[in-house]
């Protein structure tokens, strides 16, 4: 492994923080406008494909999922098959194929478009994610703010494209917004080709060594099972935030387009832009948020992972309780639109949850999981993430027929309850970690 530094880090970390950017720059380019492509009407200058809103968010719900879940045979045929390091490669060929197919104008491409990327993301993400690990050794303290500075790579890039692939493709041609999505791809995959010296010996298949051959045969032992079972148990608080969080780019993207006064001095912001906050919070919250949980664990109060991952989950009902005051204010207004800065209200804090479990909970998992299956617990989280796009896509389309102001109240409510019931067994759930030295976050 390279022992190059830069600002006291490996300097693979920044080969994978540029790849994983643009990697996300292609994925939150397409999610910005893939709703809003699929209900825009059919004609016009820009004409969409005419769907309902309920057909779109039940699509968007589908993709979500079927994106991360894929991250379970991406994390097995690394495991088994190719190695962390060319897999990432193979999904990146696969992502860039797929955003060019869908920017074809034809259904059939449509769909190929998004079954490749999805392969491709499956392939990729997991797998990137365990190679940051795999840079730091066992205890190493850096590892943590290594996945911080990770975390903001994947941000940079989900800033940029909705701003970029949001405009072409919502306010130029569709088409164009998924050809650029694709290029952002390409220039990921560039950087990683081109880093690899800075990568020698993370990513590996297992059986490259006699050691390694051995890892894989051996049985786990009862420390690593306990550990493997806290990890599906934060899996489950993962699910119940990510349901919520992705309503991002489903229904609160369309509530943005069509619910939400987004004209300021007089220039109407195209509603795909607003899905830069979330990045645009990330940046700028990232340091400061690292700091606080830094100095909450130096004056020796609770900072594991499970209370972390709890705290972001009542954080993100409070973002819902903003969103509670936009639909109250549509429903008294005559104009019936909502002020934009419930919105802006909301994504801050969904975005302040989301620094306390997210990077978290990527972390914890190069943490705990056994070596041997350390691929396939990263993709079974990505899976988690999946489902929980789903469960967001059915809330988008019961939030169709329940109305906005309803779906908002159950989210914030089963939000705060499901986080407060989680810090009343925190301890609980440390304690069946017994022998996981290493916790806490």
């Amino acid at each position: 492994m390279s022992q190059e530094t830069i600002l006291g880090h490996p300097k693979g970390l920044f080969i994978l923080f540029f790849t994983e950017l643009w990697e996300r720059f292609s994925f939150y380019g397409m999610r910005a406008i893939l709703v809003l492509y699929l209900t825009a009407e059919t004609t016009g200058d820009n004409p969409g494909l005419g769907w309902k809103n309920a057909s779109a968010l039940e699509l968007y719900g589908w993709y979500g999922m079927l994106v991360y879940v894929m991250s379970i045979p991406g994390g097995l045929l690394a495991d088994r098959l190719l190695g962390q390091k060319k897999s990432v490669l193979v999904g990146g060929v696969l992502i860039i194929l797929g955003q060019f197919v869908l920017a074809i104008e034809a259904i059939e491409a449509f769909y190929a478009g998004l079954g490749l990327v999805i392969c491709g993301v499956g392939a990729l993400k997991p797998n990137i994610s365990t190679m940051v690990g795999g840079l730091y050794k066992s205890g190493d303290p850096r590892r943590d703010a290594g996945f911080t500075i990770f975390y903001i790579g994947i941000n940079v890039g989900a800033f940029a494209a909705p701003l970029l692939v949001g405009y072409f493709g919502e306010m130029v041609d569709w088409q164009l917004g998924f050809s650029l999505a694709g290029f952002g791809m390409i220039l990921g995959q560039i950087v990683y080709v081109f880093g690899q010296k800075s990568l020698l010996g993370v990513g590996d298949h297992h059986s490259s060594t006699p050691e390694s051959a051995e890892l894989m045969k051996k049985p786990l032992t009862k420390i690593e099972k306990d550990r493997t079972i806290v990890l599906f148990l934060s899996f489950l608080i993962m699910i119940v935030f990510w349901g919520a969080y992705e309503q991002a780019g489903g229904f609160m993207n369309l509530y943005a387009k069509q619910t939400v006064d987004r004209v300021v001095f007089g220039y109407e912001i195209p509603a795909s832009f607003l899905q830069s906050l979330h990045a645009f919070y990330v940046i700028i919250l990232g340091a400061p948020m690292a700091a606080f949980w830094l100095w909450w664990r130096k004056q020796g109060r609770e900072s594991s992972a499970i209370f972390k991952m709890a705290i972001g989950t009542i954080v993100m009902g409070f973002g819902f309780m903003a969103l509670m005051g936009a639909a109250y204010e549509v429903s008294i207004s005559a104009l019936e639109k909502a002020s934009l800065y419930w919105l802006l209200i909301s994504y801050f804090l969904h975005v302040v949850g989301e620094l306390s479990s997210s990077p978290v909970a990527l972390s914890f998992i190069t943490k705990l999981a056994p070596a041997k299956y350390a691929s396939f617990m990263m993709g079974a989280y990505f899976a988690v993430t999946g489902l929980g796009n789903k469960v967001a896509g059915l809330i988008g389309e019961a939030a169709e027929n329940a109305g906005a102001l309803e779906v908002f109240t159950g989210v914030t409510v089963f939000c705060l309850l499901f986080g407060l019931l989680l810090l009343v067994f925190v301890k609980r759930l440390k304690a069946l970690a017994h022998g996981a030295e290493e916790v806490t976050a």
